[in-house]
């Protein structure tokens, strides 16, 4: 690959943030679940009350998580599949820093998605406020 071609990769204008994207989507999603169902418990129901509502919430939250962790591991593995006959391991090059930056995209976009759907798994076994 030659460096023309190099100053055209897609990490010249954008940052690292892509990087972040989604465990602040796995962390919004946790926050909002929890603050959900405490909400829901200590003011719209009673111990014995049921968690219903909450938990069509927390199921609607974890879609649209899922959704934006899903498009984001997406655009890492794009990232990570960029000429994968042109680079050579183990070499610092544009080239390997944004197929690395892609894969270390993907790998927290699946560990993302397994927090998220193992912290919305909580309401699938509770059934009441108590």
């Amino acid at each position: 690959m030659s460096s023309s071609s190099e100053q055209r990769l897609p990490e010249r204008e954008e940052s690292l943030w892509v990087l972040t994207v989604s465990p602040t989507v796995w962390a919004a999603h946790f926050m909002a679940s929890y603050i959900t169902a405490a909400v829901w418990c200590a003011k719209f129901a009673d111990s014995t009350g049921s968690l219903w509502p909450a938990r069509m919430a927390i199921a609607i939250y974890t879609v649209v998580a899922m959704v934006g962790i899903c498009v984001n591991g997406w655009i890492g593995l794009r990232r990570a599949r960029v000429d994968p006959d042109t680079v050579q391991k183990h070499q610092d090059t544009p080239l390997g820093r944004h197929r690395f930056l892609g894969f270390a995209t993907l790998l927290l976009s699946i560990l993302s998605g397994v927090a998220t759907l193992f912290s919305a798994a909580v309401v699938v076994f509770m059934e009441t406020c108590e």
